[in-house]
């Protein structure tokens, strides 16, 4: 039976807590009924969105080093032409849409921080070759990998982990298509915030009335701080980011926070004291500063980053052994259905995933291609080699494929960049040991982690496609089955505008910052040439994430507050509290979950606002449009105003979640 017609209602009220004994979550779309999804028209503008947001996305990520994410404006995008249309019961086709254009983002994150790379090195060594083949079927097959290596563990994270993760991106997400099919009351609070963190966040990025970040070194004495003690306060004042930290809660806020403190006001510190008149370039020949002449972003970035990124792998393989079990039952249900056992008599058709028999066979067959594609392009027909290729990536990509999902379930930031480059200094080690190195080693480790990137980035990001269908009601099924035609359009659409960046710019000549795939040439070239890698500080902070673990504190948060720059972690400490706040002052139960609703509106509001404008800001960029003073930003004045700014948004954000109708 088809359901056009029914208005959805607003989504229930245990959407985002955990269920009580006995208690089930009822979707918008009831998994009775068939609702339409897949069609001419979603398929059509899916494509669309993932070629655009493709070409947008890799210009903006190569020229400033920020992929937006483009599921929440495509969500906005979709609810708006489905109105223009006048589409009836188009919830079902809106998050065919979103699912199918959001893998613009999360090919090109997965493309851009390695591939550009190959270009980078072949300046320096002009026997690299670089094509679009191996761009274009890097980035598809990685693609394919991560959506294959996420869907066992779907239904552990969307349904049997409900309410335990705040999905901060899925929850905007779905709060936009929601609002867009209900309309009303639903739909007003959402707009009005969208409006107000839209304008705010593009008056900064365009205009630049305001600094983005208030900081320390504001005043005479906070850079006599940040110079001599190397302690630094920095807080991003954006509007997206305050929703996000709304979303997120102050739980994992808290712990997010805890662990940039760590590294910003006590390694950061420690390292100056310690090592301070030592030039410390082991692993790095291009420092040639003593650490105590560094600021405290360069030892960050140089030296504390590597404990996080120490931790998040460590924190990765726990999560690895802790999830054996899932990992074995996926498994045992693929075997189980390839012996000819039906294992979907009796599943509602919101449970319905791709046979296990599928995605058993499409794996294999996916890293088959990989092989070859190794074999005769990357490793010059060198058995060896290729075999350990594909080990390195299939293994690497099968495993830290839970804490890719992981990490965007708890604070919806992938550490995709801090994965790949632990991927590529192994594969780099390993194949050193095997017998590849210089400039042919150089492409084969980065075309390796240009697939493991996608692959990561794919499962962080087609979990929360998973988790927007699992609220509102989809079809998993038809959602992984389309999610294929997305990659291969991204994939194409990436390699080409990669290639014609590089034509038009060129990513040395400085117009484009490439800044992850300038980091990723910085370190694969030396190990490539014999120089070691920062060991000692990625065992701190495994060692770290062990001691964390064993004191019940979630590690894979806290190594991501210890990767993620301390600006944009604060301001989730701020939304965690204002959450806290608003639903903390009443002692009517029901009147704090209301405020809690209301609230999860406007940051939703302030995410989509935000990415939305984005957009826009990106593309008056490509347009050289630019009203920025840069004067201005360098004056004082500009983080003072940003304060105040802040201050008055965070008043709307508590009023306004306060404030609701008798």
């Amino acid at each position: 039976m088809k359901e056009e017609n029914e208005r959805p209602t607003g989504l229930p009220d245990n959407a985002f807590r955990p269920l009580k004994p006995g208690e089930k979550y009822e979707p918008l779309m009831s998994p009775e009924k068939t609702y339409p999804e897949v069609n001419l028209w979603s398929v059509s503008w899916g494509i669309v969105m993932a070629v655009i947001f493709s070409a947008a996305a890799a210009y903006l990520g190569l020229k400033v080093g920020q992929v937006f994410e483009a599921a929440i404006p495509i969500a906005i995008i979709a609810v708006g032409i489905s109105s223009a249309a006048k589409r009836k019961g188009a919830l079902g086709e809106n998050v065919m849409i979103q699912s199918i254009g959001a893998c613009s983002g999360v090919i090109v994150a997965g493309a851009i921080f390695t591939l550009p790379a190959l270009y980078i090195l072949q300046e320096k060594y002009p026997e690299m070759t670089v094509n679009f083949m191996q761009m274009f079927v890097s980035s598809l097959l990685g693609g394919v990998l991560g959506i294959l290596f996420l869907i066992p563990f779907r239904k552990y994270f969307v349904k049997e982990k409900h309410g335990e993760y705040p999905f901060p991106e899925a929850t905007a997400s779905t709060q936009v298509l929601v609002s867009g099919a209900k309309g009303g009351d639903q739909a007003k609070p959402l707009l009005m915030a969208g409006l107000v963190g839209g304008l705010y966040d593009f008056i900064v990025g365009t205009f630049g009335w305001w600094n983005e970040n208030f900081t320390s070194r504001v005043c005479g004495w906070g850079e006599t701080i940040a110079d001599k003690f190397k302690l630094v306060f920095k807080i991003n004042t954006g509007a997206a980011v305050l929703g996000l930290g709304y979303i997120v809660g102050l739980k994992y806020a808290a712990i997010i926070c805890a662990g940039s403190v760590a590294v910003w006001w006590v390694i950061v510190p420690g390292i100056s004291l310690l090592w301070g008149d030592q030039v410390l370039n082991a692993w790095n020949p291009e420092i040639t500063s003593a650490v105590k002449d560094m600021s405290p972003e360069t030892i960050f970035s140089e030296y504390a980053k590597s404990i996080g990124i120490g931790g998040i792998a460590m924190a990765g393989i726990i999560g690895i052994v802790r999830s054996w079990g899932i990992i074995k039952s996926a498994v045992g249900l693929a075997a189980s259905e390839m012996k000819g056992k039906k294992t979907e008599e009796g599943v509602e058709r919101t449970q319905k995933d791709l046979s296990m028999k599928v995605i058993a066979f499409g794996s294999v067959f996916t890293l088959a291609l990989t092989l070859l594609f190794f074999y005769f392009d990357v490793m010059q027909g060198n058995v060896l080699h290729t075999v350990v290729a594909i080990l390195l990536v299939a293994g690497i990509s099968f495993l830290f494929t839970t804490v890719a999902a992981n990490a965007i379930a708890i604070v919806g930031t992938n550490p995709v960049s801090g994965m790949t480059l632990m991927t590529l200094i192994l594969a780099s080690v390993i194949m050193v040991a095997v017998g590849l190195k210089g400039a042919a080693g150089m492409v084969a480790a980065l075309v390796m982690g240009g697939v493991v990137c996608t692959a990561l980035s794919m499962a962080g990001g087609f979990i929360t496609d998973l988790k927007i269908g699992y609220w509102l009601g989809s079809t998993p099924k038809k959602q992984e089955s389309w999610k294929f035609l997305g990659t291969l359009v991204s994939a194409a659409t990436v390699g080409g505008v990669i290639m014609v960046l590089n034509d038009s710019y060129g990513f040395t000549s400085g117009q484009l910052a490439a800044p992850q795939a300038n980091a990723m040439a910085a370190v694969i070239d030396p190990l490539m040439n014999g120089v070691g890698a920062p060991w000692l500080l990625y065992g701190i902070g495994a060692l770290l994430a062990l001691t964390l673990t064993l004191c019940k504190v979630p590690a894979l948060a806290f190594a991501l507050g210890m990767f993620i720059p301390l600006e944009l972690n604060l301001p989730l400490l701020v939304g965690g509290a204002v959450n806290w706040y608003v639903t903390s002052r009443s002692k009517d139960a029901s009147t704090n979950n209301a405020r809690q609703e209301k609230g999860t509106l406007l940051a939703s509001g302030f995410i989509a606002g935000g990415a939305l404008m984005g957009v826009v800001s990106a593309v008056m960029r490509y347009c050289d449009i630019n009203f920025i003073h840069e004067e201005w930003l360098g004056n004082p004045l500009s983080q003072v105003v940003s304060l105040i700014a802040y201050i008055l948004l965070i008043a709307y954000m508590v009023k306004a979640s306060m404030k609701l109708k008798r």
